[in-house]
């Protein structure tokens, strides 16, 4: 469903992502652990077309994305949650979500994306900017699903929730890939919440990846030992 060759991205004449190849199938989460600057987001922006990169091969379902920009990675079935959340707090839980409908032949909400998310419904005419951190974090992910994507980017969606909500989000996740049968590729630091999700894990380090494993065969320890300073 989405494959990855040799993905270079630079800042200047530093090079910040060295050359990394990575595969995930249909209805599969793989989870990009690694600390705070190792590259996680650098890598999840240059996938949206945000920064600039260069790859041999970037592909979502049989279309090359290689020069493509956001909005036609977006067409092509990429979606997108920025770490942050990046909602707008002026405009409410529904106006968010349509947001994401822009580019959508139908200006309607699915809904399943209400199913999914029943606090955003109950909210839905509340300022997104008054919401919970986690409220927030189902708000952006609603207004990514409604694009209909093939593959969802989440960029550490745990940053800054509290554990309760850590759950539900996992919970929400694993309910709209069985709904959806779709992919996700999220970005995280909490193990918990990984082994939750994920059916396998890359580890990155410095912009290179230095582990893999199937979440079955996750050395706890040894995961935790690549994120801890």
């Amino acid at each position: 469903m989405f494959e990855i060759e040799n993905l270079n991205v630079s800042y200047g004449q530093s090079r910040v992502i060295h050359g990394l190849s990575f595969k995930a199938n249909k209805n599969e989460t793989l989870a990009i652990m690694g600390r705070n600057g190792m590259g996680k987001t650098t890598l999840f922006k240059s996938l949206m077309g945000i920064l600039p990169s260069t790859s041999s091969k970037a592909v979502v379902d049989g279309v090359d994305l290689n020069g493509a920009d956001s909005y036609q990675r977006v067409a092509s079935g990429l979606a997108y949650v920025p770490q942050g959340r990046m909602i707008f707090p002026n405009m409410t839980v529904q106006e968010n979500i349509e947001t994401g409908l822009e580019k959508s032949k139908s200006r309607e909400i699915p809904e399943d994306i209400f199913a999914l998310f029943p606090v955003l419904h109950e909210m839905r005419h509340r300022k997104g900017g008054n919401l919970s951190g986690g409220q927030q974090q189902q708000l952006a992910i609603a207004r990514a699903l409604v694009t209909n994507p093939k593959v969802l980017l989440l960029d550490e969606p745990t940053e800054g929730i509290q554990p309760s909500i850590i759950k539900d989000i996992a919970r929400v996740l694993n309910e709209i890939r069985k709904m959806r049968e779709i992919t996700i590729i999220v970005s995280e630091q909490v193990l918990s919440f990984t082994m939750d999700i994920a059916d396998r894990i890359i580890v990155i380090d410095k912009g290179t990846f230095i582990h893999e494993d199937l979440r079955d065969n996750v050395d706890a320890a040894k995961i935790k030992g690549y994120l801890s300073v």
